[in-house]
């Protein structure tokens, strides 16, 4: 897509968002189904790498007011074609697929929403779902039971196990989403929320939980790392995340003994790392 072609339309998108007319008309349908197409086509997206931000990463809001856009002009219909009756905005059905795709879909029940990238040597173990406007590179295994949440950015070569849930962040438009950088694996029973960027090679241990709220206390380099009021928190590269907890010092909750769960980094990826994360291929 040329540049000028993207200034355009972010400019068309942008004014009918912000200039809501009393019904939507034929050519404002069209203007959109022309932005979901590019959506699907990973032609445009929420977020993208950006060397000069802090974080990586930039957001696109102009983009998230065009998925935004897609939910005002769509009307609730029976979706047509679906192995189970549902029922949701027309402008978003489910995204459909060729075995030129290549992607590998497995029976039991998934689903992917239009609107959404998914690249070639993706596979989908069944049942899991990815929302519309997320961002899933080439190489990826979304694990059965897993999420992948609206606007979510996921890099190549990931694993998001069984059951792990990748927040997406849509709204405010100006939030950057959740990003999942290459050669990340996401444990089972993991949960990233809030915009957190999890940088590439990284590893998270079962069950581990990532948010703005939570600190994150790297034991290898004596730091914590959190999130900021205009930043994420974000998990440095190759480091290994695992499910931990902090006694609390003072107050009734000493006296009673309580801990507050946290995640800790208690190592960076070494050649034992390696050997447990590269089974995965076996599986594609």
């Amino acid at each position: 897509m040329q540049a000028a072609e993207q200034v355009e339309l972010q400019h068309r998108i942008e004014q009918l968002f912000d200039s809501r007319p009393d019904s939507y008309s034929d050519a404002n349908r069209r203007l959109f189904e022309g932005f979901r197409d590019l959506l699907n086509r990973g032609l445009v997206r929420s977020a993208e790498p950006d060397a000069a931000q802090p974080t990586g990463w930039r957001v696109n809001a102009w983009v998230k007011k065009g998925i935004l856009l897609g939910f005002r002009i769509g009307g609730i219909v029976e979706m047509p074609g679906a192995i189970q009756q549902f029922f949701d905005k027309n402008t978003y059905p489910v995204k459909r697929f060729t075995v030129n795709s290549g992607v590998r879909i497995v029976p039991g029940g998934s689903s992917v929403r239009d609107g959404c990238y998914v690249g070639r040597g993706v596979t989908c173990m069944p049942p899991m779902y990815i929302n519309v406007g997320a961002y899933v590179d080439d190489g990826t295994m979304v694990d059965s039971h897993a999420l992948i949440g609206s606007c979510a950015q996921i890099g190549k070569n990931c694993h998001i196990s069984a059951a792990s849930q990748i927040g997406g962040v849509l709204e405010p438009v100006g939030a950057l989403p959740v990003v999942i950088e290459d050669n990340v694996l996401i444990g089972g029973n993991c949960g990233v929320y809030e915009g957190t960027v999890v940088k590439a090679r990284a590893v998270l241990g079962t069950g581990t939980i990532l948010n703005r709220s939570t600190p994150v206390y790297d034991l290898v380099r004596g730091v914590v790392h959190r999130a900021t009021d205009d930043q994420p928190l974000v998990i440095p590269e190759e480091a290994v995340v695992v499910a931990g907890s902090r006694a609390i010092q003072h107050g009734p909750g000493k006296d009673w003994g309580i801990s507050l769960y946290t995640p800790v980094i208690v190592k960076y990826r070494d050649q034992g790392t390696e050997t447990k994360v590269q089974l995965e291929d076996l599986l594609r």
